[in-house]
């Protein structure tokens, strides 16, 4: 696509384009990356998590230095917490947090949904959300999703986990 644009470029200067409102209306789109949108936008969002572990200080940098800025379509936006290692997306909001202890329901009987090739335990205890923790990696890693919202923004944070964190064998409580 991108040489497609240079090569109706130089064409296009080659062929006497005198810049006429006709010949701008024909240019070639706009192919430069798109700003998801300013952070500030959205109000900074105070969370409570869990204090960070040696664990987390040790592999949490290399997740967060993957997230996207913009998820399933929502910006990302600021947040207030004791950790460096929460993120979140949109209104209501998507949180990723990562370094968290395993979920109270993995145990050895609980089922685990894969995706991408991340293993993620759902808890769906909660009306007003649905806690999706990635099971097979160096630490547990939440995805809170607010009630309504489909499994699209845990799809999507897949893939850079799974570049940012080894697999490790999953260890349910008994």
């Amino acid at each position: 696509m991108v040489a497609l644009v240079v090569l109706v470029n130089v064409l296009g200067a080659r062929t006497g384009d005198t810049g006429s409102p006709r010949d701008r209306d024909r240019a070639p789109a706009d192919v430069s990356g798109a700003d998801p949108g300013p952070r500030e936008d959205l109000p900074v969002l105070p969370l409570e998590v869990p204090p960070v572990t040696p664990a987390a200080e040790e592999s949490c940098p290399a997740v967060m230095g993957k997230l996207p800025l913009e998820l399933a379509g929502e910006p990302s936006r600021r947040v207030q917490s004791d950790s460096p290692y929460v993120y979140a997306w949109g209104e209501p909001p998507v949180v990723l947090t990562c370094g968290v202890e395993r979920p109270a329901g993995w145990k050895v009987t609980a089922s685990a949904i894969q995706i991408n090739g991340v293993q993620w335990y759902v808890d769906t205890a909660d009306p007003e959300s649905t806690v999706w923790t990635a099971v097979d990696r160096p630490v547990y890693v939440e995805v809170r999703l607010p009630a309504g919202v489909d499994s699209a923004p845990v799809t999507a944070l897949t893939v850079p986990l799974a570049e940012a964190l080894p697999y490790q064998e999953p260890s349910p409580a008994p």
